[in-house]
């Protein structure tokens, strides 16, 4: 499985911001392995959420961890199959292994999104 989880600066902390995040760790639990690339969406004019969403799929993405969701960037994922988690605490690979264990929720409640306000 692979996990996707937006990154703060620090490159350790889940940032609150899926679509403005700066980094993404993805963590391939098959290869026990994570990578932490910049987020190309983060200086994005408009629709950084799509292009965030979008940009997981391609990394072929099964699950996202992350504080909130926007709505349109939730429609996307989920028409891809990727289920959303909400996660717990600020440790990204904390979240990931809690996810392992199965001891996240599904994030089921979406924001209308920022569209353009940070």
């Amino acid at each position: 499985m692979i996990i996707a989880i937006p990154l703060d600066e620090n490159k350790k902390n889940v940032c609150v911001s899926f679509a403005r995040a700066p980094f993404m760790l993805f963590c391939d639990t098959d290869a026990n392995t994570h990578d932490t690339v910049p987020n190309p969406a983060a200086q994005a004019d408009g629709g950084a959420g799509l292009k965030a969403a979008q940009w997981i799929i391609d990394h072929d993405a099964n699950a996202l961890i992350t504080v909130r969701l926007g709505q349109n960037a939730a429609n996307v994922l989920q028409a891809a199959e990727i289920t959303i988690y909400k996660s717990e605490g600020e440790d990204a690979l904390a979240n990931a292994a809690a996810l392992q264990e199965g001891k996240l929720s599904v994030l089921d409640h979406f924001h209308a999104g920022f569209h353009g306000i940070q």
